[in-house]
């Protein structure tokens, strides 16, 4: 029985020290809840905040009807139901703040590659131009193809910013402005190579380096937007909101 006890001891020691007997469920749920969440940084931890405050005023409320502590933080865990059926409407409202920010990204950006084409065509004249023709083509292509995109962007920022007040959100818009944003960042990588291609066959080089580089940072700024709105509208927008609005952010 002593051997027993001393296996089993350092054992239950660990247990103990590991994992708390009494673990808080409010802090458990958040936990949970967090995991099960995608979305910006601020607009989630802005959420669990105010999640974590409601819990613990529930848990107060139970507290002073008579509750002890471990029952009412149960009792208030269970009112607000599993993280498993919150996360849904959370994971949603995330998603309507990423698309503003995916958004954003591309309305911000698109100036970038405006620049790009009147720095590429500023170094072509006639036919003898030092940029190749191909290049200057292919550059005011993907300047209009931007130009659109940062239209739509502007778009989508008023219909989740001011109109969503009066306005419920469409049900695809997030996952739409995912794929604009992909789009305008697939846009701004092309625009990079071929800037950085053209700048080797010109002589006014230094211009097309620094259209490159305007390019390059946008890619580098609406690509990893575009990259986590898509991650966030799938499965936010799997099946139809529940009635209520979300609130932009």
């Amino acid at each position: 029985m002593s051997a027993h006890g001393r296996q089993a001891d350092p054992v239950k020691g660990h247990t103990v020290g590991t994992h708390p007997a009494e673990a808080d469920p409010v802090e458990e749920y958040i936990a949970d809840l967090t995991a099960l969440l995608h979305g910006p940084a601020r607009a989630k931890a802005r959420m669990i905040e105010e999640i974590r405050e409601g819990l613990t005023e529930t848990v107060a409320t139970h507290t002073r009807g008579g509750s002890a502590p471990d029952r009412a933080a149960d009792h208030a865990v269970r009112e607000f139901g599993t993280p498993e059926e919150l996360a849904p409407a959370c994971q949603r409202e995330l998603t309507i703040a990423q698309a503003r920010h995916t958004a954003w990204a591309v309305a911000l950006t698109a100036p970038f590659l405006a620049a790009c084409w009147y720095l590429t065509s500023s170094t072509a004249h006639g036919q003898d131009g030092l940029v190749p023709r191909a290049a200057q083509s292919l550059a005011t292509q993907l300047a209009a193809v931007i130009g659109a995109i940062a239209l739509l962007a502007a778009l989508a920022l008023a219909v989740t910013g001011p109109l969503a007040r009066r306005l419920p959100t469409p049900h695809r818009l997030p996952l739409a402005i995912a794929w604009v944003g992909t789009t305008a960042g697939v846009a701004m990588g092309i625009a990079t190579l071929t800037l950085a291609v053209a700048s080797l066959l010109a002589t006014d080089w230094p211009l097309l380096a620094l259209a490159g580089a305007f390019a390059a940072v946008s890619h580098a700024v609406v690509a990893p937007s575009a990259r986590a709105c898509r991650r966030c509208a799938r499965p936010a927008f799997a099946s139809p909101p529940s009635p209520g609005g979300v609130v932009g952010h």
